[in-house]
């Protein structure tokens, strides 16, 4: 179920403010206010879905793939093409999944640690 409070349903609605990174009519790209890496973007869609399956299972191919298309859009935007990036999405409680909007983390600009 989705929870139209949650953090990212509030900066979509403009109730809280984020450093925007890019937007466009599917999209928001902005600044994580708590970041892992020296750059970290949060990539979220403009609709509600709770994380990546129910965003597959929901988005027509035309938000499917402006979204990713918007993703290496910023990744190009910020030139770390060459050196390097993680993406990274959390699924569910278990998957450390900490907001219930699908979201995926762009990790940048530093040698970023191994999995384990």
């Amino acid at each position: 179920m989705y929870d139209i409070n949650n953090i990212f349903a509030k900066i979509l609605r403009k109730e809280i403010p984020c450093e925007k990174v890019y937007e466009d009519e599917f999209s928001l790209f902005f600044k994580d206010i708590n970041p892992q890496a020296k750059i970290h973007i949060l990539a979220i869609p403009k609709f509600k879905c709770t994380n990546f399956s129910d965003f597959l299972k929901n988005a027509d191919n035309e938000k499917i793939s402006s979204f990713f298309k918007s993703v290496q859009l910023v990744i190009d935007d910020l030139n770390i093409e060459e050196n390097g990036y993680r993406l990274i999405t959390n699924s569910g409680e278990d998957g450390g999944q900490e907001v219930p909007h699908f979201h995926i983390h762009i990790l940048a600009g530093e040698k970023i640690g191994s999995l384990r």
